[in-house]
């Protein structure tokens, strides 16, 4: 009997599920290659990417300049631990700082999003000599110990049972409920500005100065997960400091996903009474601020920057924001430059699985009825009307 030739795809999935753990349901494609918002697969078929590997890829695939600088930085040294000094380090850090919020005048790296966030409420706890963190409903912070017991949305916390203790949960938009829960026990209150994974979910920027007032009265650390909000996504650098935070800075803000362009690596940016509080040996991470790394994170603010993505995804919002306006079955667009959520009147799904079939990746949510977007910020309009032509007509 002959043999069944199987495709490139069908083997690489076949290999998958012999020697990975089963923990995401995939979609029917191989990634191959990526440039700018594209995608080819194992079989050769071209893929328009508003998904960005889950806001991970700001930069596009593959962008030149933190290819060019990963291969430079390659040649020298891969890795070495915080053990020692790094100008490619430094390089970083300085960058980062400099972009930041003018309280926040320091960073300390990492690997994840996650990680940032443990070490961010680790570090709230070491400055105020408290325990009791305040999240969000609808909130995600992370899947480790700590992170996972500070999210309140769908079934995580249950995933991570036994929870760490002292972490309470309020409203998401509704400062009297954290006025219930705020006082002088309260070490932090940390929050997704936008709450990506529940529907791109908003609150109003007077919500966001009330907290900063509640921290203020109670000496309590307020930190800003900016996982998926930071490094340039809602067209600010940050959110905590912009117009929607209604100008207000957090003492710390999270960072991950698009930091690297793709490359792992996960921040906390801290004001002077964070950094201060922490002593010798109180934090570590043997990857964090690895070389690799720390050439992604310069070489993905300086495209930014250079390409002026900033300007280009608030174009790209507002432009999105008057296209939809001819697609009937849309109520709504939901969140800030390139973390949008299109909310319809009913169940997204079928339109998800349709734009696939379509060769054009999005994402779902926590609300069955937002599909979201989290392109490369140098998506083009002639890209999103790719997908406006789709949904026209379904």
């Amino acid at each position: 009997m002959t043999p069944t030739i199987k495709t490139n795809f069908e083997i690489i999935v076949a290999s998958e599920e012999q020697f990975q753990v089963t923990t995401y349901a995939k979609m029917n494609i191989a990634v191959e290659r990526g440039e700018g918002t594209w995608i080819w697969t194992s079989e050769g078929e071209k893929y328009l990417d508003l998904y960005g590997g889950h806001a991970v890829c700001a930069t596009g695939h593959s962008h030149p300049r933190v290819i060019e600088a990963l291969k430079a930085q390659a040649e020298k040294v891969l890795f070495y631990s915080n053990l020692v000094y790094s100008d490619v380090r430094a390089k970083a850090a300085e960058k980062l700082v400099l972009i930041a919020p003018d309280n926040l005048t320091k960073v300390f790296f990492c690997n994840s999003g996650t990680e940032a966030n443990e070490n961010a409420m680790r570090m709230a706890r070491m400055a105020t000599k408290r325990e009791k963190i305040i999240t969000f409903s609808g909130g995600f912070h992370g899947r480790t110990a700590d992170s996972i017991s500070a999210t309140f949305l769908g079934k995580y916390r249950e995933i991570g049972r036994p929870n760490v203790p002292h972490h309470v949960c309020a409203e998401f938009g509704n400062i009297e409920s954290v006025r219930e829960l705020a006082d002088s026990e309260t070490a932090a209150i940390m929050l997704e500005p936008i709450q990506s994974m529940a529907g791109v979910t908003e609150a109003k920027p007077e919500f966001f100065r009330e907290l900063r007032e509640i921290c203020d009265e109670f000496g309590i650390m307020l930190i800003f997960d900016e996982v998926q909000t930071g490094i340039g996504r809602t067209g600010n650098w940050f959110f905590s400091g912009s117009e929607f935070a209604d100008g207000i800075e957090a003492d710390i803000i999270t960072l991950a996903k698009s930091l690297g362009s793709g490359v792992p690596v996960g921040a906390c940016l801290v004001n002077e009474k964070v950094s201060e509080s922490i002593k010798m040996n109180d934090l570590g991470t043997t990857f964090g601020g690895g070389m690799l790394a720390m050439a992604a994170v310069s070489a993905t603010l300086e495209a930014i920057e250079a390409d002026r993505m900033r300007e280009n995804i608030i174009e790209i919002e507002n432009y999105l924001r008057e296209r939809l306006r001819e697609i009937e079955s849309v109520k709504s667009l939901r969140g800030r430059g390139g973390l949008l959520g299109i909310e319809f009147n009913n169940n997204c799904k079928p339109i998800h699985e349709n734009l696939l079939g379509k060769k054009i990746i999005t994402g779902t949510s926590s609300n069955p009825n937002v599909l979201r977007l989290l392109p490369p910020l140098c998506v083009k309009k002639k890209e999103i009307d790719l997908l406006i032509d789709i949904l026209a007509a379904q």
